[in-house]
């Protein structure tokens, strides 16, 4: 209980730790400190320095000892206000003895000096030189290679987490957890990067204040003390090298430390376990060891014992590594035999493309007995589809859900829920399209689709509502328009690579040499899958199949990177794209981007040998999307908005975009026929 109840002042003050850290750290620069005061913080050094160490040691990943970057720095601070202490209590009380720096300094610095005071500066300097030229050096370096690569792999890493998410390899959670993951690993990285050097500094600033010590010591012993000039070089030689080694043992410590962290790879356990293991994993090397020293204990003049003892050592190892391997292999031999497969169940496990579930107040709208007109709805957002995308959407599946409330609706794409609400029967649905003249009473809601206001009305008010310029849609409407936009915008899903073959088929009746060619340059299902998903992505029409399989064709000799095939595709289809966008007047309304912003973004796009990517700063990124928002929405426009920039930078501009504004069209100068005209509603500019 005792205990309990320490622990839970600690963590309620936790926050205290640091600010009286730092205040007693300027303390202890500017007050002089007495001397038991004086070893009492050497020794917290030691301690903070050896815990550290043995920290970093059983973390089992760099990114979860996130602090270290920080207690570089405040570790440095802190042996640094000692150095200033104790360099004042040296260079003050030095004539008074070997003790006037405290008890741990004089321990240190007799310890070490016994074969006399050189032998301490000599050792001092080679502590020094192994920290500041090897680990120092060492540590510094691996972190700067470190952190440039995993910057420099991280936008890869997010289309990597963005492809598992839209493969269905993991959910929204997970890609959620693991963009954390990835964002605290490249900030530990970098922070990493530049707190290293605090180290490499400390050695040099260790030194320094060693060399002003033993100077200015002297000086002080001799001229202004009077002291002989032997007794002052022995005794603040001595004061010296304690407080050296004080400082430098933790320092070095803390560069161990900083080291290991560094060159630490993810793993499931600590460095020790991982070591063992790995060391362990085979014989051979143990036992050509043991043979190897085994020899050199028979080479004349060589001490026999020492070489003879470790190479009866590492043959033990190569021995036990050896049996335990036998051992391991006979247990995966002897464990029983897994258990018969289940039967056979596929067919309850069968998922339909699309479903809508419905509660059962809401069957009467799908049973055409009851005057449903439902079904007929979906038959016609099927040939709609078919006309306009040239996507054969696969049957709708409808049935009643017990598990939903009686007036809700659920729809699953391949057995995952991505959209439902609730309507009302016997109600309507009214949306004020921003020009009404007379508002109505009803009950305030949401409409589903776009997620506009709305309210549900009465019958009786329906007329009223229509005169004074309510949008009035029913139950019905309003679940085939949630459907027919979904469907919509998940198009992309919908299409399988048996939907590509029977696209092949059919165009091979009318054009078997295009069927042909496309096969003789191994143009795959997958690869044509690929390029009809990104024309379908952002709702570009397949149903001239055979010019986008021509386009295909020729684009094939030039590359087979699936995205650059979908941007030469485009441009064939050109005309097509721009007639959906055209006003009435045949003019193609447009935002351009601004030079700067074309600049920025062709800058940022990063060519590898397999592909391209925009690896854009995240906050250019966000004033981009906020600029081409705040441009779009200051333009009264009834058209969908259309920005047209290079061809080089389309799909990367709409790939940044897309999550934010997913109703903008992106269209490259390369897809705008010569015959139309265009109509500019503005420029897009980070000024």
């Amino acid at each position: 209980m005792i205990g309990r109840y320490y622990t839970t002042i600690v963590k309620r003050h936790s926050h205290l730790v640091l600010p009286l850290g730092v205040i007693i750290g300027l303390i202890v620069i500017v007050v002089p400190l007495p001397t038991p005061i004086m070893d009492l913080l050497i020794t917290l050094n030691i301690t903070i320095s050896i815990t550290i160490l043995l920290v970093s040691m059983y973390v089992e990943n760099p990114t979860k000892f996130s602090v270290f970057p920080s207690i570089l720095l405040l570790s440095s601070f802190f042996r640094l206000t000692l150095n200033i202490a104790s360099t004042r209590l040296i260079l003050t009380r030095g004539d008074m003895g070997q003790a006037a720096a405290g008890q741990v300094i004089r321990a240190f610095g007799q310890f070490v000096a016994q074969g006399g005071f050189q032998v301490g500066i000599v050792l001092f300097l080679i502590i020094i030189a192994v920290q500041f030229v090897v680990i120092n050096h060492g540590a510094v370096r691996t972190s700067e290679v470190t952190a440039r690569f995993t910057l420099d792999a991280l936008p890869g890493k997010q289309m990597s987490i963005d492809a598992d998410l839209s493969a269905g390899i993991i959910d929204e959670k997970e890609a959620k957890a693991r963009r954390q993951e990835l964002v605290a690993e490249s900030e530990f990285y970098g922070a990493m990067d530049g707190a290293i050097r605090f180290t490499a500094r400390d050695a040099l600033a260790s030194l320094l204040i060693t060399i002003i010590d033993i100077v200015v010591g002297l000086i002080i012993g001799v001229v202004f003390k009077g002291k002989p000039i032997g007794w002052a070089a022995q005794n603040y030689t001595v004061l010296t090298v304690g407080d050296g080694l004080v400082s430098a043992i933790p320092a070095l410590f803390i560069s161990l430390a900083g080291g290991i962290i560094s060159t630490r790879a993810a793993a499931k356990s600590n460095l020790g376990e991982e070591i063992t293991s790995q060391i362990l994993y085979d014989h051979r090397p143990w036992l050509i060891s043991s043979a190897a020293l085994l020899g050199f204990s028979l080479v004349p003049g060589l001490p026999g014992i020492p070489f003879a003892t470790f190479g009866l050592l590492a043959g033990a190892l190569a021995y036990v590594t050896y049996k335990q391997k036998s051992i391991d292999a006979k247990r995966i031999e002897k464990r029983p035999p897994e258990a018969k497969p289940p039967e056979r169940i596929e067919t309850l496990m069968r998922l339909d493309p699309l479903e809508l579930e419905v509660g059962y107040g809401l069957i009467r709208l799908v049973d055409e007995s009851q005057g449903g007109d439902l079904l007929s709805r979906i038959k016609a957002i099927r040939r709609q589809f078919a006309l306009d995308l040239g996507l054969i959407v696969p049957p709708v599946r409808i049935r009643d859900n017990l598990e939903l409330g009686p007036n809700e609706y659920r729809i699953l794409l391949r057995g995952s829920s991505v959209g439902g609400s609730k309507v009302l029967l016997e109600h309507y649905l009214a949306m004020n399209p921003g020009n009404v003249v007379e508002e109505v009473e009803g009950m305030e809601t949401i409409e589903p689709t776009f997620g506009l206001p709305a309210l549900w009305i009465s019958e009786e008010q329906r007329e009223r509502a229509l005169l004074a310029g309510y949008t009035v849609v029913d139950p019905s409407t309003i679940i085939a328009t949630h459907l027919s936009e979904i469907i919509k915008t998940h198009a992309d899903e919908l299409l399988t690579r048996q939907d590509v073959q029977n696209i092949l088929d059919q165009v091979s009746e009318t054009h078997p040499k295009l069927v042909e060619e496309l096969g003789a340059n191994n143009v795959g299902l997958g690869l044509l899958s690929k390029v009809l998903k990104g024309l379908l992505r952002e709702r570009v029409s397949i149903r001239d199949r055979v010019s986008i399989l021509e386009a295909v064709a020729d684009a094939i000799t030039m590359t087979r990177d699936p995205a650059m095939i979908v941007e030469l595709v485009r441009m064939r289809l050109g005309r097509m794209i721009c007639m959906q966008y055209r006003t009435p007047e045949g003019e193609l309304p447009v935002f351009a981007l601004s030079p700067d912003v074309e600049e920025l973004i062709n800058n940022a796009v990063q060519t590898t040998e397999q592909r391209s990517y925009l690896a854009l700063e995240p906050d250019k990124a966000e004033q981009l999307v906020g600029k081409l928002r705040e441009t779009i929405d200051s333009v009264q426009s009834e058209s969908v908005p259309v920005v047209l920039c290079s061809a080089r930078i389309r799909r990367h501009l709409r790939y940044l975009i897309e999550r934010f504004i997913p109703n903008v069209v992106v269209l490259s100068h390369n897809e705008i026929p010569s015959d139309l005209k265009i109509q500019s509603l503005g420029v897009i500019s980070l000024q």
